[in-house]
């Protein structure tokens, strides 16, 4: 059974994804690539965002400071119903205020920054995001969209060996659920993405100085599934691998409707009207253990 699992990891290709320079003058230019990559997988990279590369590595090392306290430590920061804080192993079921800073003086401060600085990106790339979608640029900054955004940035370890064939993963197969995700990894292999065309599973690799993206449930539905919202997963090779992903949602009292420019007569909306918390909280509940469970009785 090992055999077969190394066999497996060894076959699936590396994929060949877009990458977009946020510094292109040509916005057009952008825009058109983007849309393609949006067309087919839903996956791309970014260059030329700004962030640097001295911010991002203090984000990491920061993050792996947290992830060495001991457990009573960090359940002293557990996730609150807010969903901010710490998440124990199994507690996201696919498989703050930041409170953190309770037991590690000093950590909000980069954490912060590494927020300002994620969500201006986002913003930039839903610009693009516009314009693929035969938008004005600035559609998406309208107060009720990424005017005042819903923006969670997370902390990611994965430990210990994937088995696919038992069904053991360091993230099991899943799309996101909201808007966009700007990815942050290690240089450890492990995220996946599965192809649409041939439906098979491909290596997404960190490339330095640039981000992955991908695209969220919410995007597909906004855009009546023209932009696509695709699998992916992580699959852990014994070496503790860390991420930090970046998820933008719309404001919590936007109506996520199918935009004016992906519908017509012959192509009508394929989603019914919902508000973006609404959605957001019954993807969420989905996906994760109730919090009661970890309180004393």
């Amino acid at each position: 059974m090992e055999n077969k699992t190394q066999e497996e990891a060894s076959t699936i290709k590396v994929s060949s994804l877009t990458c977009i320079d946020l510094a292109n003058p040509n916005f057009q230019q952008s825009a058109v690539s983007l849309k393609q990559a949006c067309l087919d997988c839903g996956f791309f990279y970014v260059t030329n965002h700004g962030i640097s590369e001295e911010l991002k590595d203090e984000a990491f090392e920061q993050s792996k400071k947290f992830f060495a306290l001991p457990l009573e430590e960090k359940m002293k920061v557990l996730r609150n119903e807010k969903h901010r804080g710490y998440s124990p192993v199994l507690d996201q079921i696919l498989d703050p205020e930041n409170q953190v800073d309770v037991v590690l003086p000093g950590w909000r401060a980069t954490m912060e920054k590494y927020h300002q600085e994620a969500l201006r990106v986002c913003k930039a790339i839903a610009r693009l995001l516009a314009l693929a979608l035969d938008l004005d640029t600035n559609y998406f900054d309208k107060p009720e969209m990424l005017g005042n955004p819903i923006a969670v940035m997370r902390l990611l370890r994965y430990e210990g060996m994937s088995d696919p064939l038992k069904g053991i993963f360091g993230c099991g197969a899943h799309s996101d659920y909201g808007m966009l995700t700007l990815l942050a990894t290690d240089s450890v292999t492990g995220l996946q993405d599965k192809d649409v065309k041939p439906r098979k599973w491909e290596y997404v690799p960190s490339i330095k100085g640039a981000y992955i993206v991908n695209l969220g449930d919410l995007l597909e539905r906004w855009s009546n599934g023209i932009f696509k919202s695709t699998l992916h997963r992580v699959l852990g090779n014994g070496q503790d691998r860390y991420s930090i992903p970046f998820f933008i949602e719309p404001s919590h009292d936007c109506l996520v409707e199918c935009l004016p420019t992906c519908q017509s007569e012959n192509n009508l909306p394929k989603y019914p009207a919902i508000k973006c918390s609404t959605f957001l909280t019954q993807r969420y509940q989905q996906s994760h253990v109730n919090l009661s469970i970890y309180k004393q009785p």
